[in-house]
């Protein structure tokens, strides 16, 4: 499991939007892993699934919502299309720290991974790749 901190100058609802749309999602995506994803899939519960496109092999990829709370937290289980998640999971956690600014934790837990295909790239998930995602994420939030 690996993770990362940053505080954003930014409230928590507009970070979370970027983060629970994920047609925003490939602008700040520090490990360039998201191509694309289609609109109109904003995430608002648990128990939601949501697509994306892969840029590594144009790989679809159906993220299972386990963990939803607006403007706070969120995390999904990525599988590939009609399978059940092989037990990796990136979680998202916000904490307000002031009137316009956020502590933002993006952790990637792959403790749980059973296809040992996919454990090389686990083990290449760096929390210098989250601090990317965050920073991205901070640059985009930062100037809306």
């Amino acid at each position: 499991m690996v993770s990362a901190s940053r505080e954003i100058a930014a409230p928590p609802e507009r970070i979370f939007g970027l983060i629970a749309d994920p047609a925003e999602q490939p602008r700040w995506d520090g490990n360039d892993n998201l191509a694309e994803a289609p609109s109109g899939q904003r995430i608002h519960r648990s128990g939601e699934v949501f697509t994306m496109t892969l840029t590594h092999d144009a790989a679809i990829r159906e993220n299972h919502v386990v963990e939803f709370h607006e403007g706070r937290r969120i995390a999904w289980m990525p599988a590939e299309p009609g399978k059940r998640p092989p037990g990796h999971l990136w979680r998202w956690e916000l904490e307000p720290v002031g009137v316009s600014r956020t502590r933002v934790t993006h952790t990637y837990d792959w403790t749980q991974l059973t296809d040992r295909k996919r454990l090389p790239r686990a083990r290449a998930t760096t929390a210098d790749k989250l601090r990317a995602s965050l920073d991205r994420l901070a640059a985009l939030a930062e100037s809306i």
